[in-house]
């Protein structure tokens, strides 16, 4: 966060960024989504808002996908995140302070934690904060965009390839839809 403080302060100060009202929005994933909170929680930065995506608050065996399968040493077994979970929670409840947030939940996602979360922000921010269910599973976020190159001549082949990629990446257009939607409500999609 300091660094992207630093250089915001630096463009603002040489005339490359003129205006100052530019919003500023917090966006993380999985454990990402915990950092924004406490950023919001307990340094107080300046933000429009914070999109939270499949938000993970669960303690750091749990909060890996396979974790538990992993072959830790013995040294690693007490390592454990800090502020830990129900320090987490209380935190949000009592600190955090920006009061726009989107909530984005995936259905097939064993790990994520957003409908615990909700309540905590809703109370704060009730008006502010929304919550979205969408299809996909934890990994939709992280996913990239290929570009599939058709031969000269369409074939079969490029068939297969340009429906398995629509329907590859049908997860990630709806979560970039409802994103923008959220940041830009009055903008007909």
């Amino acid at each position: 966060m300091n660094r992207f403080e630093t250089v915001l302060q630096r463009l603002q100060a040489t005339g490359q960024l003129r205006t100052r009202s530019l919003p500023i929005y917090g966006l993380g994933h999985s454990l990402g989504s915990k950092l924004h909170l406490l950023i919001g929680s307990l340094y107080g930065a300046e933000r429009a808002g914070n999109i939270l995506l499949a938000y993970n608050n669960y303690p750091l065996r749990r909060a890996i996908p396979f974790g538990d399968r992993l072959n830790v040493p013995l040294v690693m077994e007490d390592l454990e995140f800090l502020p830990s979970p129900a320090e987490t929670n209380k935190l949000v409840a009592s600190e955090y302070g920006v009061r726009r947030n989107l909530l984005v939940k995936f259905r097939r996602d064993e790990i994520d934690q957003t409908l615990d979360l909700a309540p905590l922000l809703e109370q704060r921010f009730p008006t502010l904060t929304a919550v979205q269910m969408l299809p996909g599973t934890h990994l939709t976020p992280v996913g990239q965009e290929l570009t599939w190159q058709a031969g000269q001549s369409f074939s079969p082949l490029d068939a297969v390839g340009q429906w398995m990629k629509q329907e590859f990446y049908r997860d990630l257009h709806r979560l970039e839809h409802e994103i923008l939607r959220w940041l830009n409500p009055v903008a007909a999609y």
